[in-house]
């Protein structure tokens, strides 16, 4: 968390010309509607440029001149330079969005689409708040920066030059003292730029804090509440927001000083027009036009810095997100399929770790050394205290982390030779915290998948002993699942998961087991079903049930990451070692209970 933090922090310059470039890879499929927008640009801006010039003519030659046919067609003119003006001032900014949403919309899809890819260890050590952050907030600021013009800031400057050429085409002394005030402005510009670029980090890093503490605040609302901790968490949350408004008050600083001082230099460069230019026109050395003309060039010239203010902010928080979006994107995917991956044919349901070793932080090894085998067909379980790494097999299975030693091979081949896809399609995995999406009970059997017939669903959960209250379900598999299934109990989002799995008929089933919380009716459906879907299948089986271990064909000791004792029950509660420790501590109590649910499981059927 240390390390995120620090990442966060120091991200170095906030503008960068590779990101810029990274961006484009994202515009280059939609090159062509961007080259629209962008040529619209000149266009533009020759429209823009020809007004004043225009008004200058009028006043000198036709309206001094008295020349009412001439005003006629300047005024003509005039106003072909107006509509020209909007029309391609309408078309850049459609074909920018355009471009701005398409381009986003597939940054925002491959964000998701890496996310999915790397490994747990990554979400082990970065809270979901903060990736929420870089796919939602931060890509929402870069769709800011196109909405906001910020693409013609170069084009923006270039029409900068192109009035101070018309000024000193048309007056060069009244030019020279309309712009007088342009390179202080300048030195003042770029020590607001540099001010401004550190708080726009802050803002961005201070924003990814909040998300990520509202993610585990609002996620964890139900041990915050029972516990009486909301003043503390309201206090802690409020440190965190005042931070982030301080940063976002300290940068509206830096904008309303620079934002000031522009207008305040476009007021006094009209100032000092009116005062040298108006003696020239008195004098005779210029027409009255030229005053005017100066006048709208000066407005103009101040528009593109007046707006370089709010345009760099957004510049800056741009390249700020775009820079941490990157970095994601960046991350290595370090467990993916090998270049010639392996689908091993016919497929053996076989298991085995051999010498085994595995750690999550460096010098602290999980599991030391360990080594077993799993006959196809063989139901296994796994029992030892906590800490011991029972749910680490399960993890090292599936290939949700590589192991540092040994090898662990499924079918006969090493996992990490293994297609990953594949691999996992063949390996069915029941954990203990069932996890259900928002959607229907019918696409969190199936996963979204539609193509998976309603029948297969259906036996399924029959098999499953889910239908048993899904029937009662107001639309039974069209009901709707809340929030991580909110609104089913422990036992039935259990027999969920259990459904779920028969529906991809896996041929290794792996699982943490889980009944705690629940009632002996629901305990009772849990365990018959239990009973259903691991027959016939290889089974991996961390077990907190009795009648689990009991009717295991073997059972694996784990203590401090190294397997200590294997066998049956039996065999194990002879030897009187670690598993008949863990029997008395455990167990014992179980035994008279299980002999009720025996006797109570003879009454419901």
């Amino acid at each position: 968390m240390a390390e995120l933090s620090q990442q966060e922090e120091i991200l170095g310059k906030a503008y960068d010309i590779r990101l810029i470039q990274r961006l484009w890879k994202f515009i280059v499929p939609y090159k062509r509607l961007f080259w629209m927008a962008m040529l619209l640009l000149p266009l533009q801006q020759a429209f823009g440029l020809a007004q004043p010039y225009l008004m200058k003519i009028g006043i000198d030659q036709y309206i001094a001149g008295r020349d009412l046919k001439g005003l006629q067609g300047v005024g003509l003119l005039f106003l072909a330079a107006v509509v020209g003006e909007t029309v391609t001032l309408f078309f850049h900014y459609y074909f920018s969005m355009l471009v701005a949403q398409r381009c986003l919309a597939d940054l925002r899809v491959a964000v998701f689409s890496h996310v999915q890819k790397l490994p747990m260890s990554y979400f082990d050590r970065n809270p979901v708040g903060r990736l929420v952050t870089r796919m939602t907030t931060d890509v929402d600021v870069l769709q800011e920066m196109f909405s906001s013009g910020v693409m013609t800031l170069i084009s923006d400057f270039v029409m900068v030059f192109w009035i101070i050429g018309i000024m000193f085409y048309l007056h060069v002394e009244l030019a020279l003292v309309s712009l007088a005030l342009i390179p202080p402005m300048a030195v003042a510009i770029n020590f607001f730029r540099v001010k401004a670029r550190q708080t726009y980090r802050q803002i961005r890093e201070r924003i990814a804090r909040i998300n990520a503490y509202l993610a585990e605040a609002i996620s964890g609302m139900g041990v915050i509440q029972l516990f009486a901790r909301e003043e503390k968490s309201y206090r802690e949350f409020d440190k965190l927001n005042s931070d982030h408004r301080e940063a976002y008050h300290l940068s509206n600083l830096y904008e309303a000083s620079l934002y000031s001082m522009v207008e305040a230099a476009g007021s006094v460069s009209v100032a000092l027009l009116l005062w040298y230019g108006g003696g020239e026109v008195l004098h005779g050395v210029i027409g009255i036009g030229t005053l005017v003309a100066f006048k709208e060039y000066i407005n103009r010239f101040f528009v593109p810095l007046r707006d370089f203010s709010q345009k760099y902010a957004v510049m800056q928080s741009a390249m700020s997100s775009a820079e941490r979006i990157f970095q994601l994107l960046d991350t290595p995917v370090t467990i993916e399929s090998p270049k010639n991956a392996l689908i091993p044919k016919p497929f053996r349901g076989e298991v085995v770790f051999d010498n085994v070793w595995f750690h999550y932080k460096p010098d602290d090894p999980v599991l030391k050394g360990v080594s077993f085998r799993i006959e196809p067909g063989e139901k296994v379980a796994v029992v030892g205290a906590t800490g011991a790494g029972k749910t680490t097999t399960i993890k090292l299975l599936n290939r949700f982390y590589d192991i540092q030693k040994g090898y662990i091979k499924v079918s006969g081949v090493d996992v990490r030779e293994w297609d990953l896809q594949a691999l996992r399609q063949h390996i069915g995995v029941v954990l203990q915290d069932v996890f259900l999406f928002s959607g229907d009970v019918r696409a969190n059997l199936a996963l979204g998948d539609r193509s998976i017939s309603m029948d297969r669903i259906e036996k399924a959960a029959q098999f499953a002993n889910a239908d048993r209250f899904i029937q009662w379900l107001p639309g039974t598999f069209d009901a709707q699942v809340r929030e991580r299934g909110s609104n089913f109990s422990a036992g039935q989002r259990q027999l969920l998961s259990l459904a779920r799995v028969l529906v991809f008929q896996p041929e290794i089933l792996v699982m943490d087991e889980a009944t705690s919380s629940v009632d002996t009716e629901t305990e009772l459906l849990i365990q018959d079903a239990l009973d259903k879907v691991m027959k016939d299948r290889t089974c991996l089986v961390i077990a907190h049930r009795l009648s689990t271990i009991r009717n295991a064909d073997r059972i694996i000791v784990l203590h401090h990451g190294v397997v200590r004792e294997m066998g049956s029950h039996a065999e194990l509660m002879e030897k009187r070692g670690i598993y008949y420790r863990l029997y008395q501590l455990q167990y014992e109590r179980e035994e008279l209970k299980l002999a009720t649910y025996d006797a109570a499981a003879k009454i419901h059927d």
